[in-house]
């Protein structure tokens, strides 16, 4: 019988050097680490301050954070409802295949069926098998058809 205790939780203000450090350990294994131009502050203001709009999820296990999940709403006008978009799912190297990357992603869709939401959205880089497979295996589907466009600020 396993003696771990694995919590999620909301993220608090004291987190925040936690979460800027699994957001640049994502970028890392995710090659993009030169990308991340975010700051505690810059977290502070989304995440806490008076126009947040983001919201954060934590996994401790054992009192130990070993995930989070970071995540806001969006709108679909076809369902006409919310829905929630994943920006993150980490989870460290040392704890995974420990349930915490489902767990994370149970309490989003949970927050998403009491929010009456119609769609829980995410992307994932085509490279990263092992996040496709879990994808995958929890009865998610890719949606193949559609190809992300971006604008950055430096074109605006």
């Amino acid at each position: 019988m396993s003696t771990e205790k694995l919590i999620i939780r909301r993220a608090e203000k004291s987190d925040l050097p936690n979460i800027l450090m699994m957001i640049k350990e994502l970028a890392e294994y995710e090659k993009l680490l030169n990308e991340v131009v975010t700051t505690e502050e810059h977290l502070e203001k989304v995440i806490f301050g008076t126009q947040k709009f983001v919201e954060v999820l934590i996994a401790e296990l054992n009192g130990i954070i070993a995930g989070q999940t970071i995540f806001f709403h969006n709108f679909s006008t076809f369902v006409g409802r919310p829905g929630l978009y994943i920006e993150d799912l980490y989870v460290k190297s040392e704890f995974r295949g420990k349930g915490i990357g489902k767990a994370l992603l149970n309490e989003v869709i949970n927050l998403a069926k009491n929010r009456n939401c119609g769609r829980v959205e995410w992307v994932v880089l085509d490279w990263n098998e092992p996040a496709i497979e879990f994808y995958k295996n929890i009865g998610a589907k890719p949606l193949d058809e559609w190809t992300i466009f971006r604008l950055s600020e430096d074109k605006f």
